[in-house]
């Protein structure tokens, strides 16, 4: 990588806009930026490996304030990385909950689909009971406990 990217190169690099990179850093998520001499941002490696793990908390759908939060205890120094391990530690939890409630979802999918399936096959050939009612009136509603976001 270049030594220092310009913030239209580091916008296709990440996929954010120029908007956005700059707002990230109106609100503290990324730390000032070095400029060439004629005011143009600068970004180093460093902001680039940074800029990369925002992108995996807001793919994991951290709250712009916990990223925040955790922005500024890493600026504070290595006194806070109890603080930033236990937030860490916390969205993962929430993370992983989520991550199952998406699971028993898919797997609902999936029975759903082959139940359509089974019809599908069955209505080939159709009986005097498939052609009758609601085709899903057998199948029991389920729905998977979501976990309560912490504020």
């Amino acid at each position: 990588m270049e030594s220092h990217l310009s913030i239209d190169e580091v916008a296709k690099r990440t996929g954010l806009t120029a908007y956005t990179l700059r707002y990230y850093e109106r609100i503290g998520l990324i730390a000032p930026v070095a400029r060439a001499a004629g005011g143009q941002r600068r970004y180093a490696a460093s902001d680039m490996d940074w800029i990369a793990f925002l992108l995996r908390l807001r793919t994991t759908h951290m709250p712009i304030g916990k990223m925040q939060t955790f922005a500024h205890l890493r600026g504070a120094g290595d006194a806070t990385v109890p603080a930033r391990r236990q937030l860490l530690e916390q969205h993962l939890t929430e993370v992983l909950a989520d991550i199952e409630a998406m699971r028993q979802c898919a797997q609902a999918l999936q029975e759903k689909i082959a139940h359509y399936h089974r019809l599908e096959q069955s209505r080939a050939s159709p009986s005097p009971s498939d052609t009758e009612g609601n085709a899903d009136e057998h199948l029991q509603p389920t729905l998977p406990a979501r976990p309560r976001k912490t504020a």
